[in-house]
């Protein structure tokens, strides 16, 4: 796989000599098990993958050439480059700004914009009718554009099933620009809508059978569905596709509960269900099943708690945080600072945002057990940074130069 050019302060040689001695014993990813960073009276448990992924890194190489490569002119990014703090407040200390936030609410308008100007597309992507604006003035999208690969597998696997008449499913977060992006290139092919999970799947089914009234859907799904659908029949063929980012088993449980709807409703077996529904297992992201399949493996391993790292309007490092609070207490936070002593840390919910301060987090034992990961856009040098914050709360029998070396 490709190496990027990203830049030093993002780096960790601590966890790049960890990577690539798991990377060496086990070149064909079998072995899940988290790796023990053993310091005495407390053991750090590092999931098997964490941090950046080849989309991210690839994008912030984009970047910062962008920036070298065109000093003197004004440079854009349509978005967040990726959900993290620290990348994006670095992006933006060199002068790059922001035209729109998260959720496409237009912060510096593209009237604004002239032909002269460098506009950079985010790594989730972005819909045609902003690469058309951008177009008309001039500005060249393609050269500046850090769209994830595995995102544009999800587009080009969308238009090949529209092409064999099959309407699309989107599993994703209605608001995520990854969802809206590929909502616009999904919906320019064939007809598509929008389901945030499986409560919303039931029901989208319930119009496949015809077991709800067609006028229902515009109003239930209204705003996730496009131009001109018909339930009476854009149902009748469909593929599911997701925002790259989601829990992979939900994608799953979703593609499997409408395909099984789809063999009940029309009598069909696994010999002719691609009669009625388009396999579309090829789209799932290598690196948020990866981390998710690390997480699981890792929370097998007794702990006291877990941390998760990474920015708190991060899709995929939030999966990782509802995974872990399935097992054990876990603390949601995007920078090492966010721990304020051994007894106080600061905690933000995946679901709700909110941020609170949770105190006595850290057990009185001899020895305390730590399981920490990170999303996919998350920096290793933030987790090491988090890492010697925690150590640091405790007598050592090793530092972290030390280990360094030990996984040289």
């Amino acid at each position: 796989m490709k190496k990027f050019e990203v830049p030093n302060i993002y780096r960790s040689s601590l966890i790049s000599n960890i990577k690539n001695k798991r990377k060496q014993e086990d070149k064909l990813k079998k072995d899940y098990s988290p790796t023990l960073l053993d310091f005495g009276a407390v053991q750090i448990f590092l999931a098997r993958h964490f941090g950046f992924c080849y989309g991210v890194e690839n994008a912030i190489e984009i970047a910062f050439k962008t920036i070298e490569e065109n000093k003197g002119k004004r440079i854009f990014l349509l978005s967040e480059m990726i959900h993290n703090p620290q990348v994006n407040a670095d992006l933006q200390s060199m002068g790059v700004q922001f035209l729109q936030d998260t959720y496409g609410k237009q912060l510096i308008s593209f009237d604004e914009l002239n032909a002269n100007d460098v506009v950079i597309i985010p790594a989730f992507g972005t819909t045609l009718d902003i690469e058309k604006i951008l177009n008309e003035k001039g500005i060249t999208t393609a050269k500046y554009n850090t769209t994830c690969p595995f995102v544009e597998k999800v587009w080009n696997r969308s238009e090949q099933i529209a092409e064999k008449g099959y309407s699309i499913v989107i599993h994703g977060k209605p608001k995520h620009e990854e969802t809206r992006a590929t909502f616009s290139h999904t919906s320019s092919h064939t007809p598509s809508v929008v389901v945030n999970d499986m409560k919303e799947t039931i029901e989208l089914a319930k119009y496949i059978t015809g077991e709800k009234d067609a006028a229902q859907f515009y109003e239930e799904f209204k705003g996730r569905y496009s131009e001109g659908f018909d339930t009476t029949k854009d149902l009748q063929r469909i593929g599911v596709v997701n925002q790259t980012t989601q829990l992979a088993t939900d994608t799953q449980a979703i593609s499997d509960y409408l395909k099984k709807v789809m063999m009940e409703h029309y009598h069909l077996s696994l010999d002719n269900i691609d009669e009625r529904f388009a396999d579309t297992r090829d789209t799932l992201c290598y690196a948020t099943n990866d981390n998710q399949t690390a997480v699981t493996g890792m929370l097998e391993t007794k702990a006291d708690l877990a941390i998760v790292i990474g920015g708190y309007n991060s899709s995929n490092t939030s999966h990782l945080v509802e995974l872990c609070e399935a097992k054990l207490p876990t603390y949601f936070i995007d920078q090492s600072d966010k721990i304020i002593s051994n007894t106080e840390i600061i905690h933000c919910n995946w679901k709700t945002k909110e941020i609170k301060n949770i105190h006595h987090f850290l057990p009185e034992k001899d020895i305390v057990r730590i399981l920490i990961t990170s999303g996919a856009s998350c920096p290793d040098a933030i987790v090491e940074k988090v890492i010697q914050k925690l150590v640091g709360f405790f007598p050592s029998k090793i530092n972290i130069e030390s280990l360094t070396e030990q996984f040289a």
